[in-house]
């Protein structure tokens, strides 16, 4: 679920709203195909009805571990971009989320593996001026873009300090022109 309406601060706007790319699901999927292959393979030539009942019934576990739980993982986890912050926010159960100021922004990374390379995603790396380690932003579908969009956010909300010493609400400075 991504930010709503009322989590946005006066003045604040949406500028992207990203999901991990579906090829996370591309294994759980495989597997709730190998999963429904074993039991109807089961049920067709199983000579015990208790091994079919056993033989369904790890079926039907394994596929809530492995198929269902990384679904809603998956289906739970956003990740939103304003014109003030980065959010990403996750949770089955317990909602749990962490922001970053766009202005405390040091750098984003940007990887791409081979198999990201193929579906188009890849992983930012945002690492930020506080002690906490920065966020990772998996599997964003179309990475390349959601960088260069980032990257001039950035830019739009830099103050010209090269540390993050002024404050964001602090008028910008004028810049010295170069003759």
């Amino acid at each position: 679920m991504a930010l709503r309406e009322k989590d946005l601060t006066d003045g604040e706007t949406v500028v992207m709203e990203l999901r991990e790319h579906a090829k996370a699901l591309l294994w759980p999927f495989v597997l709730l195909v190998l999963l429904v292959a074993i039991c109807v393979g089961t049920i067709l030539l199983s000579p015990s009805d208790l091994l079919t009942w056993v033989v369904l019934g790890l079926a039907a576990l394994a596929a809530v571990s492995w198929v269902l739980v990384p679904w809603l993982r998956w289906r739970t986890t956003s990740y939103s971009v304003t014109n003030r912050r980065i959010a990403e926010r996750s949770g089955i159960l317990t909602r749990v989320g962490r922001d970053i100021p766009l202005y405390r922004i040091n750098d984003v990374a940007l990887e791409k593996d081979v198999v990201d390379r193929i579906f188009g995603c890849g992983t930012l790396v945002v690492s930020d001026a506080t002690e906490k380690q920065g966020m990772e932003l998996h599997d964003v579908p179309r990475v390349d873009e959601v960088h260069l969009r980032l990257q001039e956010l950035l830019h739009v909300t830099d103050d010209g300090s090269d540390d993050g010493e002024w404050p964001p609400t602090e008028p910008a400075r004028r810049r010295r022109r170069r003759h």
